[in-house]
């Protein structure tokens, strides 16, 4: 199994569930509205306001997907948030372990 995550344009995330829905097994994934800012080159801050406000809304998802489905998702991810445009975005790909779905699964601990 696999996480994926991506921080992406928040106007791009109703394109990019619509395309993961149509996947076959697609698990779901979770999402956090958020601010962030890339490393493309930046003029020196004009001070503390600027740098508490030099940032972009960003939408920030997650996943647990089986390995079958990773390149998939990814692929989907990564054409639908494209643009071209400073700021598109970014996915990466962790290892996971162990997940456990909590609605499916009851663990007695000792």
């Amino acid at each position: 199994m696999k996480e994926i995550k991506a921080v992406v344009q928040p106007a791009r995330l109703p394109k990019i569930r619509s395309a993961l829905r149509n996947i076959k097994g697609f698990p779901g994934m979770s999402v956090h509205k958020m601010e962030g800012c890339g490393p493309h080159l930046q003029k020196p801050s004009a001070g503390v306001r600027e740098e508490l406000t030099d940032y972009s809304p960003k939408v920030y998802l997650y996943m647990v997907v089986p390995d079958d489905l990773v390149e998939g998702i990814l692929q989907t991810i990564v054409e639908v948030a494209h643009t071209g445009n400073v700021g598109d975005g970014i996915v990466w790909v962790t290892p996971v372990e162990r997940m456990i779905r909590l609605s499916e699964q009851i663990m007695v601990l000792d």
